[in-house]
């Protein structure tokens, strides 16, 4: 809810099917959200790498307990009890957890942590509401981010008026600005620093590949120099052994100039 602002009565519809990863160049970048998926009123909206891989984690361990996940599955169910009997039912058979459970769990982790305390204002009146709370703080962070104030009005289901019939966005685009606003919806510090390491990886392996490139290209120049020294220097040594068995004395000191001139040989100081 706080990275996708969708409201408390959407989990009544959202099916794990709703919900399909977003990558680019191999990474989760984000996850798209069917919203009231059959209704007249549905749309989609985005959340974030952190948001899915918690989402997965919490099928997975469903999957693992002996549930059969498929793209029907509620993404949000009864606990199951492991004790034969109970009311809430196996794990083979799941129970669609209703929107007045989901509420009853967010304000009971509200108390637990001690983010909710007794209200000093009027009986039953409190800083902020359980659940649309995190619509509102969806908003907040967007525009914080710089997103595009139409954009932020889509992505939370609301319509935008005239703008309905005119304003069209691509989907992509809609994602790319969604982006922008990724890193101020993150719930756990953690995850931005896991960020920050993986970009830093990522750029120090970029800089060492570029790094290995020069290497072995200024290692192919000093072979290249070094064979062609190699060669030089058997022609200077078949020149030298050529002019010492000539006779001709002319061809010599003609032979001798040209070596000076060129600065293959110097001339030695007597």
């Amino acid at each position: 809810m706080a990275s996708s602002g969708i409201r408390l009565g959407a989990w009544d519809y959202l099916r794990w099917g709703n919900i399909v990863p977003i990558k680019e160049n191999g990474s989760i970048v984000a996850a798209r959200i069917t919203v009231y998926p059959g209704d007249t009123e549905e749309y989609f909206t985005f959340i974030t790498p952190e948001a899915y891989n918690e989402l997965e984690k919490w099928i997975t361990y469903r999957k693992n307990a002996g549930e059969e996940i498929n793209e029907k599955s509620w993404v949000m169910r009864w606990k199951w009890d492991n004790k034969k009997g109970q009311s809430r039912g196996f794990v083979t058979a799941p129970k669609k957890l209703e929107t007045i459970g989901i509420k009853r769990l967010i304000n009971d982790a509200l108390w637990t942590q001690g983010i909710r305390k007794k209200s000093q204002l009027n009986r039953n009146r409190y800083e902020f509401q359980v659940d649309h709370g995190f619509r509102k703080w969806f908003k907040t962070r967007c525009e914080l981010a710089g997103m595009k104030s139409i954009n932020i009005e889509i992505l939370i289901g609301h319509s935008i008026g005239i703008s309905d019939s005119y304003y069209r966005i691509t989907e992509n685009d809609l994602l790319q600005d969604y982006l922008r606003a990724a890193d101020f919806l993150i719930i756990d510090k953690q995850t931005n620093l896991q960020k920050e390491l993986d970009e830093y990886d990522k750029h120090n392996k970029i800089d060492a590949n570029a790094i290995d490139k020069k290497l072995n290209e200024k290692d192919k120049e000093i072979k290249s120099l070094t064979d062609q020294f190699s060669s030089m220097k058997n022609m200077l040594n078949q020149l030298v052994k050529g002019l010492s068995e000539t006779k001709n004395q002319q061809q010599v000191n003609s032979v001798t100039q040209s070596l000076f001139s060129s600065g293959i040989i110097k001339e030695i100081e007597s």
